[in-house]
């Protein structure tokens, strides 16, 4: 079995699910830096540049030995990204619990007026429109489901699907404590899909 430290992390799931929660606990246990997909891609007034740039900012921003990036836009990233990584970890929460978390992060960030990448922050339509982020949740969790099974076994890479919270708090325990033992003593165990 491979002995090498993981220390290349890209963590998937939907909006809510709690991707840049758990991508900043790795980058601590890893000693990397944190990369959010959501701060390349929203630049100011929530423009996005176009595919190529956004392939070239997410090359230099993960071009070091290691990195733990948290986000999704597959079809940009994987290609650029995937094969790289020394494990994908697929936060597959259910919306019951991903939809209310995101719905109390976006009202606190719109009430609070909170900046987030860029200079942008989020207004009332972001809860309220017919293209909410809870709606934008939901479908993106269909495509998820859809599209990320097959994306993965192809991407030929160590990969973890978590389904629940208590899934993500055993799976990051044994990590952290893995990850922390001197080199040569063990790596995480087989992905749980």
């Amino acid at each position: 079995m491979d002995q090498s430290p993981v220390r290349r992390i890209v963590v998937l799931g939907v909006s809510g699910a709690g991707k840049s929660t758990l991508a900043r606990r790795l980058a601590r246990v890893v000693g990397s830096p944190h990369v959010e997909l959501d701060a390349i891609q929203h630049g100011p007034d929530w423009s996005t540049p176009p595919d190529d740039e956004f392939r070239a900012r997410l090359a230099a921003a993960t071009e070091g030995p290691a990195w733990v990036v948290d986000g999704n836009l597959a079809k940009l990233t994987a290609d650029v990204l995937w094969h790289r990584a020394d494990l994908i970890v697929w936060l597959d929460l259910p919306l019951w619990v991903a939809l209310p978390r995101l719905a109390r992060r976006t009202a606190s960030r719109i009430a609070r007026r909170t900046e987030l990448w860029n200079g942008n922050r989020e207004t009332p339509a972001f809860l309220l429109s017919r293209n909410s982020v809870l709606v934008w949740a939901v479908k993106a969790r269909r495509r998820h489901l859809a599209e990320y099974p097959g994306l993965l076994a192809r991407a030929g890479v160590p990969w973890v699907r978590l389904r629940s919270t208590a899934a993500v708090a055993r799976w990051f325990a044994g990590f952290s404590a893995v990850s922390r033992r001197p080199p040569g003593t063990g790596r995480p165990g087989p992905a749980s899909r």
